[in-house]
């Protein structure tokens, strides 16, 4: 096989070919699909016909990986699933179902994870049952949105830390947990700026998780982080995915930000499973 990196953007997203990631990989070929990941952020796979053994086993060579738990279909096992069919029964979930309200905040530009102590590095998404229409997702860089500030912006973020809480993002849509889901879910703090230690390049931890600057009063933080998006998700720094049956995609959490778009749950199925792997290193702010 001859691995082919093809940058679908300047700086932002690439599609990988000449590879086939469901067969044991070798370290040399292992080490050119990271240092892809670690130039484009977000790496795309086509016909890669995954079974869960597989996903797990290709999400562990990025590190470990994160279980699931609480309201997501998936719950209970390593994989978060965004659908709308139950993991059990193969059946559509109803639309009044509290899983299907849950999953509503993933149509809001977020990154997995950060509102955990120890942050995600990144996430593998792989399309299983895909509608005909609908249902794409987008992605957006947000190394883009660090590098379009000024030399004296860039300096005034540095220090500034993030605190990212989950009870937060999902109440934007007006879910809400039960006493017993909030008991083991506080709101984690962060840097806002990360740096990625393979090439030195900085980019903002942010999106929906993201609910305050720590110390900052409540408009000005607000303020700050609904800008830092919005450079982000600029046409020139987004990438809108069509999910091809059996595509994957890999993307940083740490330099990146996502959302799913609509589709007929009532008329099509729709199942994307996703293994989320931890950076391993804990905040200790």
């Amino acid at each position: 096989m001859s691995l082919t990196i093809s940058p679908v953007m300047a700086t932002f997203c690439a599609r990988v070919s000449g590879v086939n990631i469901n067969q044991p990989l070798d370290e040399a070929t292992f080490t050119a699909i990271r240092a892809a990941f670690d130039e484009h952020q977000v790496l795309i796979f086509s016909d890669q016909a995954m079974t869960d053994e597989q996903q797990i086993a290709f999400s562990e060579w990025f590190g470990h990986l994160e279980g699931t738990r609480g309201v997501n279909p998936a719950s209970g096992t390593p994989f978060a699933r965004q659908s709308n069919l139950d993991i059990k029964s193969g059946d559509v979930i109803p639309a009044d179902d509290r899983r299907m309200f849950y999953q509503k905040a993933n149509m809001l530009w977020h990154a997995d994870s950060t509102f955990k102590p120890t942050p995600s590095l990144c996430s593998i998404l792989t399309a299983r049952v895909v509608p005909p229409e609908g249902g794409a997702t987008e992605l957006a860089s947000t190394r883009a949105a660090y590098a379009s500030l000024s030399e004296k912006q860039k300096q005034e973020i540095e220090d500034l830390v993030i605190e990212h809480d989950f009870a937060h993002s999902r109440g934007v849509v007006g879910f809400t947990f039960t006493k017993e889901e909030l008991a083991g879910m506080k709101p984690a703090r962060h840097r806002l700026v990360r740096t990625n230690p393979a090439n030195g390049l900085k980019s903002v931890m942010i999106g929906l998780h993201a609910k305050c600057v720590v110390g900052w009063p409540e408009d000005e933080s607000r303020a700050l982080l609904d800008d830092l998006l919005a450079r982000a998700t600029r046409p020139e720094n987004s990438y809108r995915h069509e999910w091809q049956q059996d595509d994957v995609l890999i993307w940083d959490n740490q330099a990146a930000v996502h959302r799913a778009t609509e589709f007929d749950a009532a008329r099509h199925h729709r199942l994307m499973q996703r293994t989320t792997i931890s950076s391993g290193i804990k905040s200790n702010l």
